[in-house]
């Protein structure tokens, strides 16, 4: 199967309720299998921008910006709502109920991989299979903190507990969430210089002036806790694809590769000259793979 690059231009982004909040998501394609996409970290569903098109002339395409991120509500973490993997999860398990109206392919992309791979496992009703893209490793984790060097063993906790003070916090995000800080970071990410844009950065920065945006980061930079990738791999009860940017900085393909023959593992696809993001750096090369697996539940419906 053949994918192009780019289709139909995207239409303007919609909105749903979820317990209140105002969430917002993109939706692309009117027949075939529902697929959900689900950003990273400090994303939106602007990331998936270069596979909407792609995806939505083969599948019905949905990619929403999970609370806290993105054009969607930020609400005061604690006081309104705690931002975890479950509660995240619980959200992507409503919005196919809500909105797609059945069962969907689940796509993640970094932490959005842990958010799949958690609803599969916590709301499995609402799940067909899932695919990860350089899914987090969650290397600071309380668990693993003592494989850590020495540096980042006693340096991380105390971080985390200064950036829970206020003023520092948001101190520490005003500093972060600026273009050149932002650009350097995803010239670590990605190991195609030509594909970090004026139009990513732009897009990446426009929800950090968003009243909230700097408490939801703290919130999930000073969280250490929930579910690793080992820990509900095995518990998936249903297929998995996991694609992998052999050249990711952050997360190390040899550390991912321990998950290649893992039982419910279908295929572990190393992505050879890509980083973090792949199929925002190499749409042309995702959008296929994407195509050919999610072509084997459309043949079984």
């Amino acid at each position: 199967m053949t994918a192009s690059i780019t289709s139909l231009p995207l239409t303007p982004p919609k909105t749903w309720q979820w317990r209140g909040f105002r969430i917002c998501y993109q939706q692309q394609g009117e027949t075939g299998v529902p697929v959900v996409l689900i950003h990273g970290f400090g994303a939106s569903w602007g990331h998936w921008r270069k596979n909407i098109p792609a995806l939505g002339e083969k599948t019905r395409c949905y990619a929403l910006d999970l609370i806290g991120f993105g054009a969607s509500e930020k609400p005061q973490p604690r006081e309104k709502i705690d931002y975890t993997f479950e509660t995240w999860a619980q959200l992507v398990a409503d919005f196919c109920r809500e909105v797609v109206g059945g069962q969907a392919i689940l796509v993640g992309n970094s932490i959005g991989c842990i958010v799949a791979m958690q609803t599969a496992v916590s709301h499995s009703d609402w799940v067909l299979g899932v695919v990860t893209l350089n899914f987090s490793l969650r290397l600071l984790h309380n668990r693993k903190r003592k494989s850590l060097p020495w540096h980042q063993q006693v340096g991380t906790p105390i971080l985390q507990k200064l950036l829970k003070q206020p003023w520092f916090g948001r101190s520490f995000f005003k500093m972060m969430a600026r273009p050149p800080m932002v650009r350097n970071a995803l010239k670590q990410a990605y190991t195609r210089s030509e594909a970090v844009t004026n139009e990513l950065v732009d897009m990446l920065m426009k929800p950090a002036s968003d009243v909230g945006a700097a408490d939801v980061f703290v919130a999930f930079t000073t969280y250490s806790d929930g579910p690793l990738p080992e820990d509900l791999i095995p518990l998936l009860p249903c297929r998995l694809l996991i694609l992998w940017g052999a050249d990711d900085p952050w997360e190390p393909l040899e550390l991912a590769q321990q998950f290649a023959h893992s039982p419910t593992v279908d295929r572990f696809i190393p992505l050879e000259g890509l980083g973090h993001c792949p199929q925002d750096e190499a749409p042309e090369v995702v959008n296929p793979i994407l195509l050919e697996w999610i072509e084997q539940f459309q043949l079984h419906r």
